[in-house]
């Protein structure tokens, strides 16, 4: 699913306008976003909680010469699914 076929059953879910559901999506999407962005999280009981993880720096080789190489720390996002969710999937 895509984010047009998200918002297309959102507004067919919630019986609103194609227009409004896309500004619900977006607005979800954004605040999740700037939470993040600000160093907190989204937790969503019975879903999941949205985070941002550090990576810590490391070695690792370039595939094409063999050499080592240091890998910069980084952030990424990340999400867990909350138990209510995980059992929905099974």
């Amino acid at each position: 699913m895509n984010k047009t076929q998200l918002i297309d059953a959102v507004a067919k879910e919630s019986n609103l306008k194609k227009k409004d559901a896309e500004a619900a999506v977006n607005a979800l999407l954004a605040t999740i976003e700037n939470t993040l962005r600000a160093g907190d999280k989204v937790q969503i009981v019975g879903f999941g909680t949205f985070e941002v993880k550090n990576r810590e720096a490391h070695q690792g080789r370039n595939p094409a010469t063999g050499e080592t190489i240091m890998i910069a720390a980084s952030k990424h996002p990340a999400f867990t699914a909350g138990k209510a969710f995980k059992d929905a999937l099974k």
